[in-house]
This record gives C-alpha cells, sequence and structure tokens, in this order.
C-alpha cells in the first residue's frame, strides 16, 4: 500500500524568519536558499504576509511586493505561494476597512500569491466572511483558520474540542467560501491529545475531500507530538521550516519530522534527506550574519501556562533586554494567566497576543490593573468583535473609564468605514500631497503602514537589521550591527557608573541634549513638575510613532498627545495634566527609552 501524501509548507521564508528575526532578513541574502529549497523539491512556501510584510518597510528598506515578485520569479509559475491574514486585519496595525481589504486581496494576488492563509485571532466568524468573499473574488485559493491555544491550568470555557467544533460548524453555516482548513497554533501550547480529537471532529464535519492541515510552534515543546497526532487524525498537510530558523519558537525542523515519521505511512512531500541537509547548508549560510536571540532556539516550559505566540515572544524579549527588564519576563508569563482568563479568551496571535502581553507587563511594571493597554481595552469592549467568553466586567468598566470608550457590538467593519484614515481617497490625496505616485501598490502601503509607509516612499525609512558585529568590524560606515554607532545620529541611551541618560548625537557643532533617566521600573512613569512644567514621560521603550500636538497647544488632562509604537502596537501617550505644551523633546521614528521626557506642559 502507498503511502499516504502529505503536503508539506515550508514556513522558514515567512513565520521562521519571523519567528527568530522580528522578519527583519534581507531578501537578496535569502534569494539563494530560496533557489536551493526549490532544488531539493519543496513547491510550497510561505512567503509573504503577517508580520513580513510591515517588517520590510518599517526596518529593509525594501518593498514587500518586490520581493514577493522576485519570490515568484525564483520559483516558478507552479509553486503555492502562501501568505498570511489577519482576517478584517489583512496585514495591517488596525482593522482594515471594506475596500482596503479588497484591495489587499487585489495586490496579493497581483504580486505571485496562490493561497491566503486567513485567521481571525478572536475566532469571530464574522470577521472573516468580507475577507473571505475578496480573497476568492481575486482567483486565490482561500485557506480559513481555527485559532487554536490551551487556557492556562484552571481556566475553562473556551479552546476545548466543543469550541472548536462550535466554531468550525459556524464558518460552514455562515457559507463564506474557502478551499482548505488550517488548525493553527500560534503559541504551541495544545496537547497531541486535544489536536488529535480537534483534527477528528474536523473531518467528520467536513469529508474526506476538504484539505486539513496544522500549523504550531514547538515553543512549548510539544510539537511533532502535535504533528503526530494530527497525522494519524487525518490530516493532509502540515507546516515546518529549516534550521536554523526552525524549532524553539519556530516551526519543527524539516529533518525532524522526516526522522520521527520512518516506520510510518506518511510520505512528507516527497521530500528527500540528502536534498534537504543541502538546502540546510545554503540557508545557515546565507544567515551566518545574523544575530539569533538565545531564547529563539529554546523551548519554554512557562509558553504552556501562558500562551506567547513564538512569533511575538522574541520581540517581547528583545523589547525587555533593550529596556533592562529581562529579569521580569517570568513575572510577566504568570500575569498572562489573570490578563488572558479575564480577556474573553482570545486566541494568543496577532494581535491578541500583542494585547495580552502588553496588559501583563502593565500589570508587572506598574501594578496590577492600573493602566490598560489600549489594544486590550479595545477588544474587552466589542471594538475588534466577539470575545470567545464575556470578558470579565470589572476589566470592561476599567477599560471604558480609562480609554473614555463605550463597549460595543457593532461590526468592526462599520466602525471601520467611517474613519477617513481608513478610506483609500483619503491615502490617494496624501500621496499627491508628497509627491509620490499614487499606485495601487503606494496606497496599500500608506495605508497599511501609515507614516512608515509614507516614509519608505519618500525614502526616508531607517535600515535596522541585527547583524553579529564581525560583519562591521572593517566597516566605519556600517549601521546594521546592533552595537556600531559610527556615524549614527540620533538619540540613544548610555549608561555611566549604572546611571541611564539620554543622548542626542549630532554632527558638527550642533547642541547635545544629555538627560538622566530612572532606573526605576517597580511603578508607572510620574509626571515630573519642577519649575520648567510637567514631564510627559514614555510609558515603555518604543519608538515614535505620531506626534499629535505642537508647540504651543493647549491641551486637556488625559488628551491623547502622542502614539508610540512598541511590542507591534500603538501606545498612546496622554497628557497628565491640562496646560500648554511648551516643548516638544522627539521627532517621528525616534526611538525612546521607559521614563524617557517626551514633551512638557506649562
Amino acid at each position: 500500500m502507498s503511502k499516504k501524501y502529505i503536503d508539506i509548507m515550508d514556513t522558514t521564508f515567512r513565520d521562521g524568519f519571523q519567528s527568530v528575526f522580528g522578519g527583519r532578513v534581507l531578501m537578496n541574502d535569502f534569494f539563494p536558499a530560496v533557489e536551493a529549497a526549490k532544488e531539493a523539491g519543496i513547491t510550497h512556501f510561505e512567503f509573504g504576509g503577517g508580520a513580513r510584510f510591515q517588517s520590510l518597510f518599517f526596518y529593509l528598506q525594501e518593498n514587500a511586493f518586490e520581493m514577493m515578485d522576485k519570490f515568484r520569479e525564483i520559483v516558478g509559475p507552479d509553486a503555492n505561494l502562501q501568505t498570511l491574514a489577519r482576517g478584517i486585519n489583512t496585514v495591517m496595525l488596525d482593522t482594515g476597512s471594506r475596500e482596503l481589504i479588497d484591495l489587499h486581496a487585489k495586490m496579493f494576488a497581483k504580486h505571485g500569491t496562490t493561497t491566503i492563509r486567513n485567521f481571525d485571532a478572536l475566532n469571530d466568524v464574522q470577521n472573516l466572511e468580507y475577507s473571505a468573499e475578496c480573497i476568492k473574488k481575486y482567483g486565490l485559493n482561500h485557506e480559513v483558520v481555527v485559532t487554536l491555544m490551551d487556557l492556562p491550568p484552571g481556566c475553562t470555557g473556551a479552546h476545548d474540542v466543543a469550541f472548536y467544533e462550535k466554531t468550525l460548524r459556524q464558518i460552514l453555516d455562515s457559507g463564506l467560501p474557502f478551499d482548505s482548513l488550517c488548525f493553527k497554533d500560534a503559541s504551541g501550547t495544545s496537547s497531541p491529545q486535544k489536536i488529535y480529537e480537534t483534527i477528528q471532529m474536523a473531518r467528520r464535519l467536513v469529508g474526506n475531500d476538504t484539505h486539513i492541515r496544522l500549523h504550531t510552534h514547538e515553543t512549548a515543546g510539544v510539537s511533532v507530538a502535535c504533528y503526530l497526532a494530527a497525522l494519524e487524525a487525518g490530516a493532509d498537510g502540515i507546516d515546518l521550516a529549516a534550521s536554523p530558523v526552525s524549532g524553539g519558537t519556530s516551526q519543527p525542523d524539516i529533518l525532524t519530522m522526516l526522522h520521527a515519521v520512518k516506520g510510518k505511512n506518511y510520505d512528507l512531500g516527497g521530500l528527500e534527506i540528502d536534498k534537504i541537509l543541502k538546502y540546510q547548508d545554503v540557508l545557515a549560510n546565507c544567515l551566518k550574519d545574523y544575530f539569533i536571540p538565545p531564547e529563539a532556539t529554546q523551548v519554554s516550559p512557562l509558553i504552556p501556562f501562558s500562551p506567547m505566540p513564538g512569533g511575538a515572544l522574541t520581540a517581547n524579549t528583545q523589547m525587555m533586554r533593550d529596556n533592562g527588564t529581562l529579569d521580569k519576563f517570568s513575572e510577566v508569563i504568570k500575569a498572562m494567566r489573570e490578563v488572558v482568563e479575564k480577556g474573553g479568551y482570545g486566541t494568543s496571535v496577532t494581535p491578541v497576543s500583542q494585547f495580552y502581553w502588553q496588559q501583563a507587563y502593565a500589570n508587572v511594571m506598574f501594578g496590577p490593573w492600573k493602566q490598560i493597554a489600549p489594544g486590550y481595552g479595545k477588544m474587552v469592549l466589542g471594538y475588534f468583535g466577539k470575545t470567545p467568553v464575556e470578558p470579565d466586567a470589572e476589566v470592561v468598566k476599567l477599560a471604558a473609564e480609562k480609554l473614555k470608550l463605550e463597549p460595543t457590538k457593532e461590526n468592526p467593519l462599520d466602525i471601520a468605514d467611517r474613519d477617513e484614515k481608513k478610506k483609500i481617497s483619503v491615502w490617494k490625496q496624501r500621496l499627491e500631497i508628497e509627491g509620490i505616485e499614487a499606485t495601487e501598490e503606494n496606497i496599500f502601503i500608506a495605508a497599511a503602514c501609515d507614516e512608515k509607509g509614507i516614509a519608505f516612499l519618500k525614502g526616508e525609512s531607517p535600515l535596522n537589521v541585527r547583524k553579529i558585529d564581525s560583519v562591521c568590524e572593517d566597516n566605519k560606515d556600517c549601521k546594521l550591527g546592533e552595537n556600531k554607532m559610527a556615524n549614527a545620529n540620533g538619540n540613544y541611551t548610555v549608561v555611566v557608573d549604572g546611571q541611564k541618560f539620554n543622548v542626542t548625537i549630532a554632527e558638527g557643532n550642533a547642541d547635545i541634549q544629555v538627560t538622566p533617566v530612572s532606573n526605576t521600573v517597580s511603578s508607572a512613569p510620574a509626571p515630573v513638575s519642577s519649575n520648567g512644567g510637567t514631564e510627559v514621560p514614555a510609558a515603555v521603550n518604543g519608538a515614535v510613532w505620531k506626534i499629535l500636538v505642537k508647540e504651543g497647544d493647549r491641551v486637556e488632562k488625559d488628551q491623547q498627545i502622542m502614539i508610540l509604537e512598541a511590542m507591534k502596537m500603538e501606545i498612546d501617550i496622554t497628557a497628565p495634566v491640562s496646560g500648554v505644551i511648551t516643548k516638544i523633546l522627539v521627532e517621528n521614528t525616534q526611538a525612546v527609552d521607559e521614563g524617557q521626557t517626551l514633551a512638557i506642559i506649562g
């Protein structure tokens, strides 16, 4: 009897890069490995979407659409090239309007995509319906998703087989079109037995002709067991990655899985060990200069207690490392249990994983529930759709008070359609003002990436690739390494005798600003009053995303004056007092440290 053919999607160049490098890998550095993967017989790739769309514009000075076109040229017309979309968010930071969701599908179809895997972190099927229609409208395969995780110990009410059956039945009853079905566990926390029962349940509901696959991560150490359970239950496909971006926070390694199915009745994509070894040698050489965070290669025993996705874990720990708070990691992980439980059990995958992390981080650093992270607050208030269970009533009340928003049950798409910033006409006008050609690609880049998209299109985006220092040893102008500061104008934090200082570095005889930074992180940065006015501190370590006021403006207490970007989400900065903005001390895109003074109110 012939072995059952199992479709293998190689996630190396999307989820692998995201889970290990935060998506920051230059296309010309990895394209030789794509050619090697093709020679190894791989025909199904995850090649874009998700965070790998924005990261190219944010950090790499590269156009994601151009990368996708070149990838397609390498692998040829017959390869199945797949991207990741977040339902009504697509690849954006926030909910998209209907016309932007349509434009997403149109542009991805134009630039080499075969299949779009489409998920909603809340498993709110309403959030999948319109995006599914758009994906099929432009001739793409639609892979609909049920998102998985295990709840922290002692929590019940969702994320069991019965819940996934309810979600799948809602998908089937909605009539939304799909070509394949994926169960996606971004945190890798589901147990093998639950996976087995879930795949069996799905097979009973959709029949034998529907392609079913599992996606998971090795973060919690059970991914290979889960894949074996899925195959035994009747799955048709699984996702794997190649070393050195396999295992740890990423997908299991192709070679590991080939070994795991020895003696079993499965043919993993027709792949051969010797050819995969050659491919992995090429990939390792392509990535030899890139810095791999230690936690990206590890299995964490804490993750089942706090379902943090592999693609987000390293970004979050890197932020903590940069901020000098990595010692708080275990506390934040523990705090996530309460945050997940009170938040309504949305799946810990982007963007909900970031909402959970931000709220847990705030609870540890500033005191339990002293602050409400904007994304978390909007989620429990209903602005992203319906959570699997009702959020905690006290947290909902607190979120409404802090964010000055009322709870809603309105369709998030209707809310987005009323937002001027989510209209194609508005972005077209903005491009014309900036002197940028208003192609559909440029409109979507600007809408999806906001001011960072505009900066990219104007040729002003930064290059921020984490490579090991040896790459830059003989290049005094190198700006790729994390620790090289030659010719690097801007704002930095330095430590002298244990004291942190913010330092502005500039060429020539420009004024240099040195500002002491408090090392205390046990509570929220408090506004400091002095004869010079009240200081507005950065709530977290991040980058200035938007400045909403100018010097001389009158502001009211709690008025939003800036937005920071941290941990892939936007953080509101509000005025601690009423008064006049007498000084703005930062600029757009500038990196800032927690507690750093952003502005002064007189």
